[in-house]
């Protein structure tokens, strides 16, 4: 059993799709209406079809006034670190600290390329992202940047504007390499979907980036742990990932926590949207809070 004792939080996964902006927009307010904690945003910028993931959150953080962002993952290999911090923590000044960035390596080689990006792959990708993660770091920081390597050429950047909270840094990973390193230097593990990383796989996970930070002299409790969940409160033949009713959702998610070691839940609608959040919002999450909140209590 592995629970690390963490404030739990939930949010919802919105679709950066340009058709269903409007809906979008509607699920934000309402997700933050119904109490949750965060909006979480893919980054696909070579979808045609999906709005920049920036640009999107930055509109929403306009209709918005307590809930927290949270990009699902940002590409690392299109999105250069310093001008990365420089966007999160510009953000973050203006919502009054409301962003939490998640970034990844970097898993569709080819697609990355299509933009004009360098298509790393394996070690020299982990590579590339252990970089980035020290840069950015010192660019969130606010602190000077400077770095000449194979990977980046920066000369000396005074890293600003400092945000009201520091910006925390979450990396998505799912192979061993990319666990080390959300071990070693991450302030939390994004997890891929719960069909990519199905639970019975997770343990072995938790195990590396516990040995990690174990290893860099951090305490393996003070990292967030994220699970993306795909599936559908009720019903419905043929969905994806986590199916039943509100019962089956708040044991599993219960278990999740107290055996897996998670602490943050992001829906991912299989089915209509706006009724799965408020279903997600109103039944869920609280059962969730109350089921957790007994088992730490009773220990």
């Amino acid at each position: 059993m592995t629970d690390y004792e963490r404030p739990l939080s939930f949010g919802v996964s919105l679709d950066p799709a340009a058709q269903t902006w409007p809906r979008t927009l509607r699920l934000a307010r309402t997700a933050e209406h119904r109490g949750l904690d965060l909006l979480a945003v893919q980054d696909h910028p070579y979808q045609p079809g999906h709005l920049d993931a920036w640009t999107l959150i930055s509109h929403l953080s306009a209709f918005t006034d307590r809930i927290s962002f949270l990009t699902d993952v940002a590409d690392l290999q299109l999105r250069p670190p310093v001008m990365l911090a420089k966007a999160a923590t510009s953000l973050s000044v203006l919502t009054g600290g409301r962003v939490r960035l998640g970034v990844g390596g970097g898993g569709i080689p080819d697609a990355i390329a299509s933009m004009g990006g360098p298509a790393r792959r394996g070690h020299d990708m982990v590579a590339f992202a252990e970089e980035s993660l020290g840069l950015l770091r010192k660019a969130l920081n606010g602190d000077a940047v400077r770095l000449h390597s194979p990977y980046h050429s920066i000369g000396g950047y005074q890293a600003g504007p400092v945000p009201p909270r520091p910006v925390e840094l979450w990396l998505g990973a799912q192979k061993r390499r990319m666990l080390t390193l959300a071990g070693q230097q991450a302030d939390g593990w994004i997890s891929p979907l719960n069909i990519y990383v199905p639970p019975r796989e997770v343990p072995a996970r938790q195990r590396i980036i516990d040995e990690a930070a174990a290893g860099a002299d951090r305490d393996p409790r003070t990292l967030r742990r994220v699970y993306n969940v795909i599936g559908v409160i009720g019903s419905h033949g043929g969905a994806p990932g986590l199916v039943g009713d509100v019962s089956r959702w708040v044991d599993t998610l219960t278990e999740w926590t107290v055996e897996l070691g998670f602490d943050t839940f992001v829906l991912w609608p299989a089915a209509d949207p706006e009724q799965q959040l408020a279903r997600f919002a109103d039944e869920v999450v609280p059962a969730v809070r109350e089921s957790v909140a007994k088992i730490r209590g009773g220990r």
